[in-house]
């Protein structure tokens, strides 16, 4: 057994010779060819044809690089099922694809595959009962003439793949369309294509809303192909064997293939999943109509109040000083609050009706997010300069006299930049996952479910509290600290008060009820629902950002100067400006020339109550400063 026989050595030798047979395709290693088709060296693969009587064929997780040619496959089987299944190396569908396979009802299943794109024509020729492309992660594009020649489908299911737009032609027979986790199609056709839609199983809750909206007779339009179906369930009884109308509308053999309830004889409405939630009811961005036409004015009248006088100060003759260097910031903030109100008041007029099919785009674009950078970044920055311009007057005139401790722009500069640090940080932090700002249609930071969310929601509102309350303290101490003692209280003491109790009757309205709603959501007891916080948005939240800069400038006797000034330097107002100028000058050379010396010198409390009017009438030029 140990040694060959000679006659054998000859035999082996040749076989040593022959060259070894051919490796399989590399595109199907591993996978084996199904029957009854081949798989030549190419990548395709070919199946013979005709068989009457085949009912399915499924060709799966293979390596080939082409759609299988199937056109000779002739099948007789009612509702054929032609099953292609996680074949990652094919990547697209061409035109007349399947072509001639049945003349009956087809249901293809093309599912798990690499599918990039879908040609024209790709379905012509075929009557679909069912066509399944779900789980193709990367189809982004099915050509918009995709069911062109074909009957169908009545189902459609893209789930789980990139398409970002569904074909304008061929879905009046859609009877079903499942579309979750498809998060790139933000759009769907217009809803009037959808004449045959019964069951809708989607991603975004909003495009329900297209459904849930579409006027009485378009429903009825909608449903009119199962009218004839209707009167025949309302005129026929059921057969005693409880068969139902399907039984007496087709054969026996036609509906052993079927594995769909259509529901002829049901309730003709439309189910549509995931229903509107109360983040995203189905309603434009701004709800009700008085908020369309409020929205503009306010946005309009914040923007130009805070330019004019961003303008005015900016192109003055006289100092930058202190109160004109907050004046300046927090004019700026107030008109980012004008940008936004502006930005979602566009997106409104340009969506209305139709916001549904928008939202998506808009929630989880950079217009949004950048409206919600806006909105945040403006108003802490207001709501911390008007804290800063508080503080420095209430300053100015404790130490009226002791010049020495007077707030100096030098002090000021780095205060307010320290403002603008703390308040991009605080914008910046829903665009990394703090909370963020696509939740609500009007751009607020609103996601409160996770417990940073909550950290972060609750803290802005307490610090917006905080400032809100040192306001108010300051300026009932700087009412009390101006009262003369000596007098009775004076014309002047009364004006002085009126003016603060504005100014906090302001700040109360604008923070008051944002604050107390908000806090309730931010603890998950939401006392309103989003389209009620939009009153608040427009009628409340932008208050401070119209009435600053009346209140702080444009009302004041120093702004008006300035103003009638820069129009004198444009051959307007020369005859008023002109006095305006004539009284400084007199001013001023009354002061030189008094000096607050001899026996006129003023009491301690009669400088605080000038120290107060020069602040609180904005004089913010030398020659106030001076007689201060």
């Amino acid at each position: 057994m140990g040694r060959r026989s000679p006659a054998l050595r000859p035999l082996l030798a040749l076989l040593l010779l022959l060259p070894p047979p051919p490796p399989p395709p590399r595109e199907l290693r591993g996978a084996p060819c199904p029957e009854p088709c081949s798989c030549p060296p190419d990548g395709a693969l070919r199946c013979p044809g005709p068989r009457a009587g085949l009912s399915r064929l499924s060709i799966c997780n293979t390596g080939i690089r082409k759609l299988p040619d199937v056109t000779k496959i002739f099948s007789l089987e009612f509702n054929f099922i032609l099953e292609i299944c996680d074949n990652l190396h094919i990547t697209t569908v061409p035109g007349n694809a399947f072509q001639g396979m049945n003349n009956e009802s087809v249901t293809l299943k093309l599912y798990g595959n690499g599918f990039e794109e879908i040609q024209s024509h790709a379905f012509n020729g075929t009557t679909l009962i069912s066509l399944e492309l779900k789980e193709n992660a990367h189809l982004e594009k099915m050509h918009n003439e995709a069911f062109q020649g074909a009957t169908g489908p009545s189902i459609l299911d893209i789930s789980s793949t990139k398409l970002q737009a569904l074909p304008s032609y061929g879905l009046e027979s859609i009877q079903t369309l499942i579309a979750t986790s498809s998060y790139s199609l933000k759009k769907l056709p217009s809803r009037e294509k959808f004449t045959s839609l019964l069951d809708a199983t989607l991603t975004y809750p909003s495009h329900c809303c297209a459904f849930r909206n579409l006027p009485t007779k378009e429903q009825n339009f909608s449903f009119s192909i199962f009218k004839n179906f209707s009167k025949q369930c309302e005129s026929t009884a059921r057969r005693p064997n409880n068969e139902t109308l399907y039984s007496a509308i087709f054969a026996e053999s036609e509906l052993s293939g079927w594995d769909y309830d259509y529901g002829f004889c049901s309730p003709k409405t439309l189910q549509c999943a995931p229903e509107p939630d109360a983040f995203n009811p189905c309603e434009d961005i701004m709800g009700y109509n008085f908020l369309r036409v409020l929205i503009w004015l306010i946005n309009i009248l914040a923007i130009m109040g805070n330019v004019t006088v961003l303008f005015v100060l900016l192109t003055s003759r006289y100092k930058l000083t202190v109160p004109r260097f907050l004046m300046c910031n927090l004019s700026f903030a107030d008109f980012c609050m004008g940008l936004y109100l502006l930005l979602i008041a566009s997106v409104d007029a340009q969506t209305k009706g139709q916001y549904y099919n928008h939202a998506i785009d808009w929630q989880t674009g950079n217009g949004c997010s950048a409206a919600g950078f806006f909105t945040v970044f403006a108003s802490e920055l207001s709501v911390y300069t008007l804290t800063v311009i508080t503080l420095e007057r209430w300053h100015t005139i404790t130490y009226a006299i002791q010049l020495d401790q007077k707030l100096r722009l030098r002090h000021a500069v780095p205060i307010m930049l320290g403002g603008w640090l703390f308040s991009t940080l605080i914008a910046m932090l829903p665009l990394v996952g703090v909370s963020n700002y696509m939740k609500v249609s009007i751009c607020l930071p609103m996601d409160v479910e996770t417990t940073l969310s909550q950290v972060y929601i609750l803290t802005i509102l307490i610090l917006n509290v905080v400032a809100f309350i040192i306001i108010c303290a300051c300026y009932i101490k700087i009412y009390f600290a101006v009262q003369n003692p000596e007098l009775m209280a004076t014309n002047k003491d009364t004006k002085i008060a009126k003016k603060m109790a504005v100014l906090i009757f302001t700040d109360f309205t604008c923070m008051a009820p944002i604050s107390f709603f908000a806090i309730s959501a931010a603890f998950k007891v939401p006392l309103i629902t989003v389209t009620n916080s939009k009153v608040l948005l427009v009628l409340f939240y932008p208050v401070n950002s119209c009435a600053n800069p009346f209140l702080y400038a444009i009302f004041t006797k120093a702004f008006r100067r300035d103003f009638f000034l820069l129009l004198s330097k444009f051959g307007c107002c020369k005859h008023r400006a002109e006095l305006y100028r004539r009284k400084d000058f007199s001013a001023y050379t009354s002061n030189c020339k008094n000096g607050f010396t001899g026996s006129n010198k003023p009491s301690q409390s009669t400088l605080k109550l000038t120290t107060l009017q020069c602040q609180y009438s904005a004089v913010l030029d030398k020659t106030c400063y001076k007689e201060c």
